[in-house]
């Protein structure tokens, strides 16, 4: 059966980055395996080492990672191979020089609602580069805008923010990233913040559970600004976990060219 890797790739090895597996089921929609706040922490739950939330994380390379969360994700699968592996990373077929046709189209379409894109950065895009060479020579390659033509197995770029528009039927941005918060709430305290975030967690949690089946509930109730930050990876990565499975489903849209694209889901009601 089709599985969907999803990664929320950090731009610096020094960070953590989320990593959710789902895989579709006999009737048709979609089931969670497995969340982690980490490469590590996932790379761990093939050795049935369960996910310990308060734990130091540490960080890595996607780069030097991905065979070790394929090999990982194999295991977690029975066996089976992951049909699609869903990155939040600017990704392309040539290496990434500036803006890119797909970045412009995203905030063409989305900018209005608070999702425009920043442009790659060099550091960054070296990083990207590699790891799309890496992933095409895995048997993954990068899914572009080739209008009639889904390719599987394959990589695709996702972006968080449209897709909740979508998941969420949502008019403009939800305001649930925990580097941003004070900007969001300027005139609250840590505390309130901490509610706020958790509230929007608990949003995209629920709607992600109305697509895929069993995820459970592991969103703390309190906690510090810093500590929330893993949550906020791991929901990402089942958001791009599930912008595949869209994908798949062929209810998805590539903005992009020949080159590069970002897939956003369709929402319910355009289908």
């Amino acid at each position: 059966m089709p599985a969907v890797l999803g990664i929320d790739a950090a731009w610096s090895p020094r960070n953590p980055s989320g990593v959710a597996l789902i895989k579709a089921k006999d009737d048709g929609r979609w089931e969670y395996v497995d969340v982690a706040p980490s490469y590590d922490s996932f790379i761990n739950l093939a050795d049935s080492i369960p996910v310990d939330w308060n734990a130091r994380l540490t960080g890595g390379a996607l780069t030097a990672r991905i065979n070790q969360l394929l090999t990982a994700a194999i295991e977690l699968l029975g066996g089976e191979r992951v049909t699609v592996i869903a990155v939040d990373m600017p990704l392309s077929r040539e290496p990434i020089q500036g803006r890119r046709v797909a970045d412009d189209a995203i905030s063409r379409e989305f900018g209005g609602r608070g999702c425009g894109t920043h442009s790659p950065n060099v550091l960054g895009a070296g990083i990207a580069d590699e790891l799309c060479q890496i992933l095409a020579d895995l048997g993954y390659p990068l899914a572009v805008n080739n209008p009639g033509e889904l390719i599987a197995p394959a990589t695709i770029e996702v972006y968080p923010h449209p897709a909740l528009l979508c998941l969420l039927d949502l008019n403009y941005r939800l305001p649930y990233k925990v580097g941003k918060s004070r900007r969001y709430w300027p005139r609250t305290t840590a505390e309130e913040r901490v509610r706020n975030l958790l509230a929007h967690f608990r949003q995209i949690h629920a709607g992600l559970s109305g697509e895929i089946d069993g995820i459970p509930d592991f969103l703390p109730e309190a906690g510090s600004l810093n500590s929330l930050k893993r949550y906020e990876d791991a929901l990402d990565a089942l958001v791009c976990a599930w912008v595949g499975a869209r994908y798949l489903a062929g209810c998805a849209t590539a903005y992009g060219d020949h080159t590069a694209a970002i897939w956003v889901p369709n929402c319910r009601a355009n289908e």
